[in-house]
């Protein structure tokens, strides 16, 4: 059966990323959605980028909405309408849209139950076939990794929603372990640092551009300039941050994720450790551009660690990859 549309798709917590086979990314937009709050079901109000700036400023009548938590759905409805004004999105002329086939990168702590409604969701958006992929498999294989190799090899993939450090040889998972602690939380760590320690109330947005610049700010050794409302006078404040306080205040939120993923050298084989010496980690996922994360991860793992050349969007360049590789897909399918 041909299909004229083949794509692959990271529906992440934060972000959601479609790409072609051959690297070729179509649309990376948030993963928010405005929609009227009137109780009646329709089409969102704006997506992505357009929705995600409305976040913390939703005239009446609007609510902004994030359809995709923890990396899997929790809403079908929202997920579905998400998911259809994505693919209008990326998917631009008529054509396109006649019997597309898609891989989508789905965490491989997912429940079944979680992997079901994804599926739904996206057939239901228009998809006629749909394939799921684990999203660190996804991840390495846009990295260049061949998961059918008789060697083992480790990803470690931090999210907006979810953590995983798995590793995997000849189309298999030797070991695996996630937590629900990752990007999301990150950003709330810092909400609260600022309030308790500098009695400043900041958005949702402030807080997670902090956390983006972070990592530039540490490098550079420049402080971080964060502008937000006092909590005492709820007059508007600036507040000078040292980048390692910062840090310092994130610390238990990263120790929490690595103390959760830890876990899975215990699960692996011997003679996989010492492929995986050899190798190295490869992280990727927003959350792992944080400030001194690879260190961190160095020091409890005892490998090194690398990051992929593109941690934003090799998730879904492996999905569209996968597309083309029945042998993965009948080795690593997540259904």
């Amino acid at each position: 059966m041909l299909f004229s549309s083949r794509f692959g798709i990271d529906l992440g917590t934060a972000n959601t990323v479609v790409c072609r086979p051959g690297r070729r990314i179509v649309l990376n937009e948030p993963s928010v959605m405005a929609v009227r709050v009137n109780g009646h079901s329709g089409p969102p109000v704006r997506v992505g980028h357009e929705a995600r700036e409305l976040v913390g400023r939703t005239p009446v009548g609007l609510t902004t909405v994030r359809p995709i938590r923890d990396g899997v759905i929790t809403d079908l409805q929202s997920a579905r309408s998400f998911i259809i004004a994505i693919l209008h999105l990326a998917l631009r002329y008529p054509w396109e849209r006649l019997r597309p086939c898609a891989a989508v990168g789905v965490p491989a702590g997912a429940t079944s139950l979680e992997r079901r409604a994804l599926i739904e969701a996206v057939e239901e958006a228009g998809v006629s076939r749909v394939e799921l992929v684990p999203e660190p498999v996804a991840g390495a294989i846009g990295c260049g990794i061949d998961p059918l190799q008789p060697r083992a090899h480790m990803v470690v993939d931090v999210g907006g929603g979810t953590a995983e450090v798995s590793a995997f040889c000849f189309g298999g998972i030797l070991a695996t372990r996630s937590c629900r602690i990752a990007g999301d939380e990150m950003t709330l760590a810092l909400h609260q640092y600022l309030r308790q320690e500098h009695q400043l109330m900041v958005g949702e947005l402030t807080a997670e551009d902090v956390k983006i610049r972070l990592r530039d700010a540490a490098a550079e050794g420049q402080p971080l300039v964060v502008e937000g409302r006092d909590v005492l006078s709820s007059r508007p404040r600036l507040v000078t941050l040292d980048p390692k306080d910062v840090a310092d205040a994130l610390r238990p939120t990263v120790d929490g994720i690595i103390d959760a993923l830890t876990g899975c050298l215990e699960d692996l084989p011997p003679q996989a450790v010492g492929d995986i010496m050899h190798e190295g980690v490869i992280a990727f996922g927003g959350g792992s551009l944080l400030a001194g994360f690879e260190q961190r991860l160095e020091e409890e793992f005892g490998f090194s660690v690398q990051h992929a050349e593109r941690p934003l969007t090799c998730v879904a360049e492996g999905a569209a990859l996968v597309i083309s590789m029945p042998r993965v897909i009948a080795a690593y399918s997540a259904r």
